[in-house]
């Protein structure tokens, strides 16, 4: 799979409308991921936290693309064990 970052805007009907065309073969389905912010603020913070989170997200795909990953199940494991 390729990732391709774009912008775009939600509209009244729940539609997602790309601020620009992607130009990438067409007649193709894809798979979309849609991250939202919680605040309207642009400020120079949440530059640097759209980053952090991209960084998390590139890593966290790619584990799952390669099959690092572990079931659900086993990730409380331990936890409540103090």
């Amino acid at each position: 799979m390729k990732a391709i970052k774009v912008m775009g805007t939600i509209d009244e009907g729940g539609k997602l409308a790309l601020d620009a065309p992607l130009l990438i073969d067409k007649n193709r389905r894809v798979e979309v991921i849609v991250l939202i912010s919680e605040t309207a603020d642009n400020d120079s913070d949440e530059d640097e936290s759209k980053a952090e989170i991209l960084k998390n997200f590139r890593q966290a795909w790619h584990e799952a693309m390669t099959g690092k990953t572990i079931p659900v199940a086993e990730i409380w494991e331990g936890i409540d064990d103090e």
